[in-house]
C-alpha cells in the first residue's frame, strides 16, 4: 500500500515531511487540497476518527483571519464547514496509512509510526 498525504504543496510543512519520507525510501501520493478541494466526507471520517480539534488548525493565518464571530462557539459541524470551505483550515500533513491517521508532522512520530514497523504498514 501507498501512503496518501494531504495538505498544500507550498506549505513548509509539507515540504520537510515530503523529505523526511523521501529520504526514508518510504514512497507517498501527494493530495493538494489548493489543486483538488477537501473531499467532505473524508473529512466527516477523519473528525470521527480525530476529532475536529485536531484537525481545525487555530493556530493559521487562515483561521486567525476569520470574524470573531466564526471563531466562537465551535462545534463538529461548525468545524467541519470551516475546514471545507477553507482547506488551508486543516492542520497539516495528514498522513494517511491506510487504518490510522497521523496528523502534523514530527520525525519522532514518523520513525516511530513508520520507520520502527518496518515497512509492513506500507503493505
Amino acid at each position: 500500500m501507498t501512503l496518501r498525504m494531504f495538505g498544500i504543496a507550498n506549505c513548509d510543512t509539507i515540504k520537510r515531511a515530503k523529505a523526511w519520507l523521501s529520504a526514508e525510501g518510504i514512497a507517498f501520493d501527494f493530495h493538494d487540497y489548493k489543486k483538488s478541494g477537501a473531499d467532505p466526507a473524508l473529512l466527516q471520517a477523519w473528525v470521527t476518527e480525530l476529532g475536529w480539534e485536531v484537525l481545525l488548525n487555530r493556530a493559521g493565518t487562515t483561521f486567525r483571519a476569520l470574524p470573531d464571530a466564526d471563531k466562537q462557539n465551535i462545534d463538529t459541524g461548525k468545524a467541519i464547514a470551516l475546514m471545507l470551505a477553507n482547506p488551508s483550515m486543516i492542520k497539516r500533513p495528514v498522513l494517511d496509512l491506510g487504518g490510522r491517521r497521523i496528523v502534523g508532522f514530527k520525525p519522532d512520530v514518523y520513525a516511530a509510526e513508520l520507520v520502527s514497523a518496518g515497512t509492513e504498514v506500507l503493505r
